[in-house]
């Protein structure tokens, strides 16, 4: 299991006091609001960062960090990921599962056939689609939907699915 979530990204620096806009890569961008910090990683390094502002401007979270107060100090942070420990997730409910925990979970279809792995999750609004990968490279789109995601079994790495007709 993933130890560490994505919650963000910095897209480009907000005026010229050390802010930065964010796009949210999580389902409720106020979560920002209750954060005290996060770890930012930029493929060569990843250190802590205290919060020590945040609002909002039309889809992007605009996130100040303590210790950093002109546009020279977070300019080269452009384009970094911002994470966030286990502990400081969100609290899911009962059938509610983090992307990065599915992403990679063997699926096999109600009939004990083997249909592949689970290679992406896509948001359309209505419900989520799992993307599966089959052995032949093909992939089959299901709906997250109770007729069709019947089991999913973290502690396993397995879903069990309902392939329902003209899916395949």
């Amino acid at each position: 299991m993933i130890s560490e979530l994505q919650v963000g990204v910095i897209t480009q620096t907000h005026g010229i006091r050390g802010e930065v806009k964010v796009f949210p890569t999580t389902d409720d961008a106020n979560r920002f609001k209750k954060l005290k910090e996060v770890i930012l990683d930029n493929g060569k390094e990843r250190f802590n960062m205290n919060i020590e502002g945040v609002k909002f401007f039309k889809k992007y979270a605009i996130l100040k960090f303590k210790g950093y107060d002109s546009i020279n100090d977070i300019e080269k942070y452009k384009g970094a990921k911002l994470l966030v420990t286990r502990d400081n997730a969100v609290k899911l409910k009962k059938d509610e599962y983090f992307v990065a925990d599915l992403i990679g979970l063997k699926v096999v279809t109600d009939e004990g056939q083997d249909l592949g792995v689970l290679k992406n999750v896509l948001e359309t609004g209505a419900n989520d689609v799992y993307v599966v990968e089959m052995a032949d490279e093909k992939e089959v789109l299901l709906p997250a939907i109770k007729e069709c995601v019947l089991n999913i079994d973290i502690e396993n790495a397995v879903i069990t699915v309902h392939v329902m007709d003209g899916l395949m």
